[in-house]
């Protein structure tokens, strides 16, 4: 019999949490992304201008998994104007011997904002100095608020600054993360100045123009730039890369397309054809991290596939073990 689990967003968080287990799954399959044999075909995009929204799939084979995901992945980001929010979506899991339908993850955007919160802890972990304790995050929305949850379980973060638009979503982040992660957690409105005065940088907005200028970096600071995933969002000044010691890409043939780097390669700023060291590489041990304390290091996520696959099948094994969702005959 073939058998289909069925999984909806509160089962899926009951089971699924930002946790350091998670972080792993993730972290190895970035490490699997750097070994070469992962098939991992293009994202898949399609823009709807008309109502601000776009659609994206995102898929890959990893050797030694039993599954492959695919993940369909909208987001319209009027949305908040309407008490919705900006993406949502869903996984399908297929086994990897025979192509069978294995699970239905009816998410709404919740595994891909884990996975997402994930790539930025693994990026601080490998390319952030070790005591740091200053944070500053771009954006006031789920992401943001998970990517400080994340930092915390991989540094020793004391201070948060939270800067947005919209200073009254800003304070609301703000207030909501102070008590959950017992630390300060402080709304903002001089991005400069928090920028500044914080060890690492997290920006996790939808902007189509530069917030972080180049030259308010300074030595010892790290950036992770998660919210330019298509080709026209850009959330750093194009000068910031040339001022990095370090550049990591989650995947490089991505962030020419869709990235910060896609941006500084049109303006002139990065040379055509310079090769990168890409996040799993640095994982992996077959690249280097950061040098030195001073060092200012940008990591550049645009999500990918194996994500994709890593935290789904990861979903689907843990549904097995708490007997969670609902299992059905697929052929009924």
């Amino acid at each position: 019999m073939a058998r289909l689990k069925i999984l909806t967003e509160p089962e899926l968080r009951e089971i699924v949490r930002l946790d350091m287990e998670a972080i792993h799954c993730i972290e190895s399959a970035f490490a699997a992304l750097s070994s070469g044999n992962v098939v991992m075909p293009p994202i898949l995009s399609m823009a709807i201008r008309e109502f601000n929204g776009e659609v994206d799939v995102k898929t890959a084979y990893v050797p030694g998994f039993d599954s492959f995901a695919i993940k369909m992945s909208p987001g319209f980001f009027d949305n908040p104007k309407r008490g919705l929010p900006s993406t949502t979506g869903l996984m399908v899991l297929f086994s990897v011997r025979t192509g069978m339908l294995e699970a239905v993850l009816l998410d709404n955007g919740y595994l891909t904002d884990v996975r997402t919160a994930a790539a930025g802890a693994i990026a601080a972990h490998h390319l952030a100095p070790a005591g740091v304790e200053q944070v500053c995050i771009l954006g006031a929305g789920r992401q943001s608020c998970l990517q400080l949850e994340a930092l915390c379980l991989v540094r020793p973060i004391r201070q948060a600054k939270i800067w947005a638009r919209d200073f009254l979503k800003a304070g609301a982040a703000a207030r909501e993360l102070s008590e959950t992660l017992d630390i300060t957690v402080t709304p903002v409105t001089d991005l400069q100045e928090a920028v500044v005065r914080s060890d690492i940088v997290v920006t996790t907005t939808p902007s189509a123009t530069p917030l972080v200028m180049s030259d308010w970096l300074r030595p010892g600071h790290h950036i992770t730039a998660m919210g330019s995933d298509q080709a026209h969002k850009n959330e750093l000044d194009v000068r910031c890369l040339s001022r990095a010691d370090l550049y990591v890409p989650d995947r490089q043939s991505q962030t020419e397309k869709l990235g910060e780097l896609h941006h500084a390669l049109g303006s002139g700023i990065v040379k055509e054809k310079t090769v990168y060291p890409e996040l799993g590489d640095i994982v992996a041990g077959s690249a280097a991290g950061r040098q030195a304390a001073a060092d200012i290091t940008i990591c550049d996520l645009t999500g990918t596939g194996v994500q994709d696959t890593a935290i789904a099948t990861f979903a689907y094994k843990r549904a097995e073990v708490h007997s969670a969702g609902l299992t059905m005959d697929s052929r009924s």
